[in-house]
């Protein structure tokens, strides 16, 4: 969408830009923004809905210039307001992944609340470079609900299907029990079907966005309904992003905790970033390690190390990302060889071709 937005030269107040971060929940936007006259910061809070939004934007246009909001990435919680900012005139939005807006709260030294998150992220905005957000097509947009979906009913039909087997494996549950467990379980495979083929219709409708699905069902443990929720979570990420940030992006990038000599605790994933591409990354991850001969032997490596199965199969996902980011980049199939240079001696697997449809 293009738009005018008011040139700063032109201002005649004193403040030629106002610089917002704003601490975004599921329920409220907590909003700060530098006092026009003297040190501190304004604070307000609105509610994260369409009148929310727009009394948020009236709050700010009172400076009469331009004005540049800091977000951090929450999932659907910050998407409704970052677009409602970025399709007004005189907005310029930035919406940054949670580990950089918490590092840098961290360099401040603060402690963290909403209102002091919401400083941190006015502050990141008047001292850091500016990287404006893109606005995701309606399609991608479309997609990544319709993958969230289905993600959520893959966990429900999990869920149940434990409780099926429980139920029985028990002497006393009734035989009525099973059966509506049963039909509750085919209902939702049948609602999954349906979901799974208007994902692939409107992947379809955009070549590259095929292309990337394809690419991806080629990948040794991804089967289609994986596919479509990975390429779901990443179909709408910056083009100019690096793989170390998708790794960020997903939460799977390792998060040491050290304090001179006496504290090492053991390195962990940060989980600040989109926890729906890590679930989506799982199953994966898991049956890749048994299956791919490259992935199988990186996680028995990681075993004899004495890496927990979590740790080790983490590490998995996180190579299967990189693997992703190569194969788009390039055009390329997957090659579990090329995550691996100095263990090509060990593998003779050709690389998968591409599947056609």
């Amino acid at each position: 969408m293009s738009k005018s937005r008011p040139a700063v030269g032109n201002q005649s107040t004193k403040q030629t830009r106002v610089f917002c971060g704003v601490d975004v929940s599921a329920a409220t936007l907590n909003a700060a923004m530098p006092r026009e006259h003297g040190a501190g910061f304004e604070q307000r809070q609105f509610a994260n809905s369409a009148g929310g939004h727009s009394q948020l934007m009236a709050w700010l246009r009172k400076r009469q210039c331009p004005v540049r909001v800091t977000l951090e990435a929450t999932g659907v919680y910050s998407l409704d307001v970052a677009l409602a900012l970025e399709g007004a005139e005189g907005f310029e939005v930035e919406v940054l992944n949670p580990k950089k807006a918490s590092d840098f709260a961290k360099s401040l030294g603060r402690s963290k609340t909403d209102k002091t998150d919401a400083v941190a992220l006015a502050e990141y905005s008047q001292r850091m470079k500016f990287v404006a957000w893109r606005r995701p097509s309606r399609n991608v947009l479309e997609l990544r609900a319709l993958g969230r979906h289905m993600a959520t009913l893959t966990e429900e039909h999990t869920r149940l299907r434990n409780r099926l087997h429980a139920v029985e494996a028990s002497r006393t549950a009734p035989r009525c029990v099973r059966q509506d467990l049963k039909r509750t379980l085919a209902a939702i495979d049948k609602r999954l079907l349906g979901l799974r083929r208007e994902a692939r219709r409107m992947i379809d409708t955009e070549p590259e966005t095929k292309r990337k699905l394809l690419l991806l069902i080629a990948m040794p443990g991804i089967a289609e309904i994986s596919a479509v929720q990975i390429l779901a979570e990443l179909a709408g990420l910056d083009e100019e992003m690096t793989v170390r940030q998708w790794v960020a992006h997903s939460g799977l990038d390792p998060a040491h905790e050290t304090s001179g000599t006496s504290v090492h605790k053991p390195s962990r994933i940060s989980r600040q970033g989109n926890r729906y591409l890590r679930k989506a990354l799982y199953m994966p991850a898991l049956s890749a390690a048994r299956f791919d001969p490259h992935l199988k032997t990186f996680y028995l490596e990681l075993l004899a190390r004495h890496k927990t199965k979590l740790q080790a199969l983490t590490a998995v996902a996180r190579k299967m990302l990189h693997a992703i980011y190569g194969s788009f980049k390039t055009d390329t199939p997957y090659d579990g060889a090329k995550l691996f240079p100095g263990h090509r001696h060990l593998f003779s697997q050709t690389p998968t071709p591409i599947p056609t449809y």
